[in-house]
């Protein structure tokens, strides 16, 4: 044991020790055959990964590991992989958004309890990378966070189809008799046609966006697809890059300050993300302590507009976007509407970073004088209906339903829905607004991503293809159209929404930033004085656990007690 080292890093307090706790560590983890030398002091590096085969976007991930691990090893590290709960958006049910708190407590405590002194988060799939960001960012460490990367284009019939977005439409057009089952069927198997997460600009991608905007992940780390080598190269460049993070002591909480999350909302907007970065950045925001609000998306994103001309707001997909220069291209476009001295974990600013990043394809990546959408950013909606916050992304819907007023249709939950919505004789046309109601954060339980609510099939025969739809609920970063989502307070804990009926007049205005329930006061407070609240979905358990403590969609839908951070402070001997 090298005596300029043994006390140097956090595992040290493990493997420093030449007493019998000290040979307990040792001696086991010398059951791997790791010889002596790796215990001499060196940085030891977590590697967290959210690998499993219940996670198609993540299956990849054994092998970036080892790739990860190569780095560490060069830069004279020792890796150490340790997985945690992977949520897959495709397969886990009732919802991945669930069991997102759940998994960054994992992530936590898996940490703080272990010795490591830094650690790489690989995380792809929607959830995998807040609920990691944010069991990380409670620790406090120094972490980067390495994406899994996007799929190869979808190729169908001679053109690029994008998952999510065009699953959503082909289900229409099956629906309104415009698509066979059968081209359904061999699109399916058109779509998915390499390893890695949404090739869209669905939450994936805009997860793996936020992070780099964020300064917490490399450059170029948003884009690279899945099945390129440079994303292994990458893999290679984080384990090196970490080892010299530790003994730099560049932790999270000298990163994730106010300007990171300023970029970081301007970032999305640029690229058109996902509504989900709302609700997760706000979560981490609140796990690191910066004062950050659902008003501060409005104000930081109104005038940006959104220069990335991906699906599901465009027509192009991440490979295209990687070939034509990535979020560097784009945060370089944006000039000084970021924060160029903010730092990042590649030890540069992320002006730095991006200082004269090309622009190979201007179709892709748009420049400001000539955006895809202008003030495109994600509009947060005041009002009696949503007197805490609702939003919705104006680059993904119809320019003319967004000032509309019109009558609402009223679903009382998901299956309510389901079972209606195909009924000829139910009373809707083009006109109406559909309402959607127990699908919050406490609702459903965890908030689902139903939102976008699938069109009436007598109101797709007559050509529409979009309605003005609200809900607390979410919707996939893949999905488009005039839908308004994450009412707050939500129908379960008596939100207004919870006393919207069928016939009710609602009218939006997204210029205004206003979305009311046309009803007369005392009539809204007769409905109130009346209401009671669903029974829980749960009395044991988890469920019981997430329904009690979870804070509304304005707040992150964090749980009340996980706000703030606990650090990574060595804990007692187990021995």
């Amino acid at each position: 044991m090298s005596e300029q080292n043994k006390d140097k890093f956090r595992s040290s307090a493990w493997f420093g020790p030449p007493d019998r706790d000290g040979f307990i560590h040792r001696s086991w983890m010398k059951n791997q055959g790791l010889p002596d030398h790796l215990f001499d002091g060196r940085p030891v590096i977590g590697i967290c990964n959210t690998w499993s085969e219940l996670t198609p976007c993540n299956a990849h991930f054994r092998e970036l590991a080892e790739h990860v691990k190569r780095g560490v090893y060069e830069a004279g590290g020792f890796p150490l992989e340790f997985p945690v709960m992977s949520l897959g958006e495709t397969l886990l049910r009732p919802t991945a958004m669930l069991f997102r708190n759940l998994v960054s407590m994992d992530v936590e405590e898996s940490i703080r309890g272990n010795p490591v002194d830094g650690v790489v988060l690989l995380v792809g799939c929607d959830k995998t990378t807040p609920a990691c960001v944010m069991g990380a960012a409670s620790c406090d460490l120094p972490t980067i966070v390495l994406s899994g990367g996007p799929m190869l284009n979808g190729k169908f019939r001679g053109r690029d189809i994008g998952s999510g977005t065009d699953v959503w439409r082909f289900s229409e057009e099956v629906r309104c008799g415009q698509m066979s089952m059968c081209d359904f069927q061999d699109a399916e198997s058109c779509m998915s046609r390499s390893h890695g997460h949404c090739m869209t600009m669905g939450t994936a991608s805009t997860m793996a966006c936020m992070v780099e905007a964020l300064g917490i992940a490399m450059p170029a780390n948003a884009a690279i697809p899945a099945a390129d080598s440079r994303r292994y190269t990458l893999a290679h460049r984080v384990g090196s890059r970490i080892v010299d993070m530790v003994r730099e002591d560049l932790r999270m909480s000298h990163i994730l300050k106010r300007e990171a999350f300023e970029n970081a909302v301007r970032a999305v907007n640029a690229v058109g993300g996902s509504s989900n970065a709302v609700i997760h950045l706000l979560a981490i925001a609140g796990r690191v302590g910066v004062d950050f609000s659902l008003d501060d998306w409005d104000s930081l994103g109104r005038d940006i507009p959104c220069i990335a001309n991906l699906m599901p707001s465009g027509r192009y997909l991440m490979e295209d976007f990687y070939y034509a220069g990535g979020l560097p291209s784009v945060l370089c476009e944006l000039g000084d509407l970021i924060n160029r001295d903010a730092m990042t974990v590649s030890g540069k600013t992320i002006g730095e970073n991006v200082a004269d990043a090309p622009c190979y394809n201007s179709d892709v990546i748009r420049p400001l004088d000539n955006p895809l959408v202008a003030n495109s950013g994600i509009a947060v909606l005041r009002g009696n209906l949503c007197p805490d916050g609702a939003i919705i992304k104006p680059s993904a819907a119809s320019p003319q339903l967004l000032r509309h007023t019109g009558r609402a249709v009223v679903f009382e939950n998901i299956e309510d829905f389901h079972a209606h919505i195909d009924d000829p004789d139910l009373d809707i046309d083009e006109n109406c607004v559909m309402v959607m109601k127990n699908c919050g954060p406490r609702g459903y339980p965890g908030m689902p991503e139903v939102g976008n609510m699938p069109l009436p099939t007598k109101v797709l025969r007559k050509g529409i293809t979009d309605m003005v739809r609200i809900s607390d609920a979410r919707m996939s970063g893949t999905a488009y159209g005039t839908v308004v989502l994450h009412i707050a307070p939500e129908s379960a804990v008596g939100g207004a929404l919870a006393l919207v009926e069928t016939g009710d007049l609602i009218e939006l205005d997204v210029p205004a930033r206003s979305l009311d329930l046309r009803v007369p006061e005392e009539e809204i407070a007769r409905r109130r004085a009346s209401w009671q609240p669903p029974q829980p979905a749960s009395n044991r358990g988890y469920l019981k656990l997430y329904v009690d403590h979870v804070l509304q969609a304005n707040r992150g839908a964090d749980f009340d007690f996980l706000v703030g951070a606990s650090g990574a402070g060595v804990p007692r001997e187990s021995h």
